[in-house]
């Protein structure tokens, strides 16, 4: 039995405390809050979408960064075996739109809740309001953990789960960071990712609160040749008072790499319908409000709030009677409707972001056991590592699955 030390009380460190506690290590796990899992509180709008229920060989489409790092640790420890263990551990759960996986209560304290009960049934320790300020290190060997104050704790292993730079409310100040690279790891360049998107236009602010759903945002790359094709997306966003957000937006927006103004977004309104369809559709509902002015045609086509952006957008006069719009005209509205652009000014920060890109270097962690390469007995599991995917409960997957294989794997 060895005495293992893990730091961050989040569900990579939690799920890590639990595995090495089943194999009959002493467990002490610290959590700088006043509670474990504060960060989760606040996942899915409360509700925390804690994983994906599609099938574990589709999950590495939805890593944006060092998928191929995840294979031992999504298959050692899949979403299956994440849902039965919530299950075993009293919190019953539920399947939604895009295989986003709830808690049946839709309360994200019922995910903590559960791996609370793990914790105490694996009597593991936890020391809360308790900030690890160092590690102590001797010749590339883990000997322990230094606490505030300067007092050192003896450990044979430590595993990190500290979290990246997002929501800094909930404690992930990126302090390790800096600890790691003065002990030789190599961080790669941090940046907030799962994060709104600040526009250069205003029409998006004019449309704060509007929600639009099965639209399909596109993202590329500005070329000295012209753009780049990077993602497309189908599902939801939301305009804002500083831009969009939403699904659609969080997740373009870990594509940005570098300068976020040589990114531009082109917004599809009618995804299912061809241009041919569109113009159909469209040239029906002029017929059947001809005699109307072009300002209140719309509504069979838009949500009222933006009817007055998208006639503003087409050129169009609202007063004209919809028997005079031209064919010209018809086709730049039909355009408006799919190839609508939206120019990105900058990404929000860490403030917003629901988690980090960047982060511990993938090429210096062995992905079979989640050990540094360069000292002896150290761990790593979650955000901190330098993987991050898309929104629908992978991240928390990938946490629980580092931190399930560091535990397992520790000595």
């Amino acid at each position: 039995m060895s005495n293992i030390a893990i730091i961050g009380g989040g569900p990579g460190g939690m799920m890590a405390a639990v595995a090495a506690a089943q194999k009959g290590h002493h467990i002490d796990l610290y959590e700088s809050n006043e509670k474990l899992g504060k960060k989760l509180y606040i996942t899915g709008k409360g509700r925390c979408n804690l994983t994906n229920a599609i099938d574990i060989g589709d999950y590495f489409d939805s890593i944006v960064h060092n998928h191929q790092f995840m294979y031992s640790a999504l298959y050692s420890f899949t979403n299956q075996d994440f849902m039965a263990f919530m299950e075993k551990n009293g919190v019953p759960l539920k399947i939604e739109r895009g295989d986003r996986v709830f808690p049946l209560s839709d309360k994200s304290s019922d995910v903590i809740s559960g791996f609370k009960t793990a914790l105490k049934k694996n009597k593991c320790n936890i020391f809360l309001n308790k900030k690890v300020e160092n590690l102590l290190i001797e010749d590339r060997v883990i000997k322990g953990i230094v606490l505030e104050q300067g007092e050192i704790r003896d450990y044979d292993a430590v595993i990190l789960a500290t979290g990246g730079k997002s929501y800094p409310s909930t404690g992930s100040d990126g302090n390790f960071y800096r600890i790691l690279q003065e002990c030789g790891h190599q961080i790669t360049a941090l940046a907030p990712a799962l994060v709104p998107i600040n526009t250069k236009e205003n029409w998006p602010r004019e449309l704060q609160g509007l929600s639009l759903k099965n639209v399909v945002l596109t993202l590329a790359k500005k070329t000295p040749k012209g753009q780049k094709k990077i993602k497309s997306l189908l599902g939801e966003m939301l305009f804002t008072h500083f831009g969009i957000s939403g699904p659609l937006a969080l997740s373009l927006s870990s594509y940005m790499a570098g300068n976020p103004q040589d990114y531009l977004l082109t917004l599809d309104l009618k995804p299912a319908l061809s241009i041919e369809q569109l113009e159909n559709r469209i040239q029906r509902d002029l017929m059947k409000y001809q005699n109307k002015d072009f300002g209140n045609a719309l509504g069979d086509l838009l949500p009222s709030k933006m009817i007055p952006v998208m006639v503003g957008l087409s050129g169009i006069d609202p007063h004209l009677k919809v028997n005079q719009i031209t064919k010209e005209q018809r086709k730049k509205l039909v355009q408006c409707f799919k190839q609508l652009d939206i120019s990105v000014a900058d990404l929000r920060d860490y403030a917003e972001a629901i988690i980090t890109s960047g982060g511990v270097s993938v090429k210096e962690v062995d992905p079979g056991t989640m050990a540094s390469k360069l000292i002896k007995n150290l761990y790593f599991a979650g955000e901190m590592l330098d993987v991050d995917a898309l929104t629908g409960g992978y991240n928390i997957q990938i946490a629980v699955s580092t931190g399930w294989l560091a535990g397992n794997s520790v000595e």
